[in-house]
């Protein structure tokens, strides 16, 4: 009995390779963050929106503190954080003062670790300070108040550990004492966090 040939398939035409998807690269990835947020004064969800309606794409948010993590093509991070600052008003009726770092910048940062070169307690708490720009004259670190201390300035980073006491926050009264106001302060496992968003 004769074997039937079993039918050959088409060769896939270049034409039809060239069809394929290409992903489109969505730009790069910058981290917000909103000075004076919480869970009280602002709705995560709202936020995202308020990022998304600025056209910005891949938008996430992280904790309840005022993390924004989005892709856009790359931009200044001060016109970045004016049209966000924007989009906030329009959307909210209010808005609040960002400061954005890209993604990059904020891993480079980490892999450098500048609390590494400090003898610091057990219990010392480690957070980072962003400033809207690096300070104009060079301070001499470290500064102390209490069990506080501004260890570094790098750039527009300034990174302070302090060990908690009864009378609060007195970090904040050292770095706003400082820096000013315009700034806001993260803890340095909430900046590991942003980065892998």
């Amino acid at each position: 009995m004769k074997a039937h040939a079993k039918p050959r398939s088409k060769p896939l035409s270049k034409k039809a390779d060239t069809k394929q998807a290409v992903p489109k690269a969505k730009g790069r990835r910058y981290v917000a963050f909103l000075r004076g947020v919480s869970p009280m004064n602002a709705k995560m969800p709202e936020l995202k929106r308020c990022f998304e309606a600025a056209g910005f794409s891949e938008v996430k948010t992280v904790l309840g503190s005022g993390n924004v993590v989005f892709s856009t093509p790359a931009a200044s991070e001060t016109a970045l954080a004016k049209r966000a600052e924007a989009a906030m008003q329009k959307q909210l009726g209010h808005s609040f003062s960002v400061i954005v770092r890209s993604v990059d910048a904020l891993r480079k940062m980490l892999d450098a670790d500048p609390f590494r070169s400090f003898r610091l307690a057990a219990d010392a708490k480690r957070v980072v300070t962003f400033l809207k720009q690096a300070p104009k004259a060079k301070l001499a670190t470290p500064l102390a108040v209490e069990s506080a201390r501004i260890l570094a300035v790098t750039g527009s980073e300034a990174f302070t550990a302090y060990v908690p006491t009864p009378r609060g926050p007195v970090f904040m009264t050292l770095i706003e004492k400082t820096f000013g106001k315009d700034v806001t302060t993260r803890t340095w496992d909430t900046v590991k966090k942003v980065v892998v968003k």
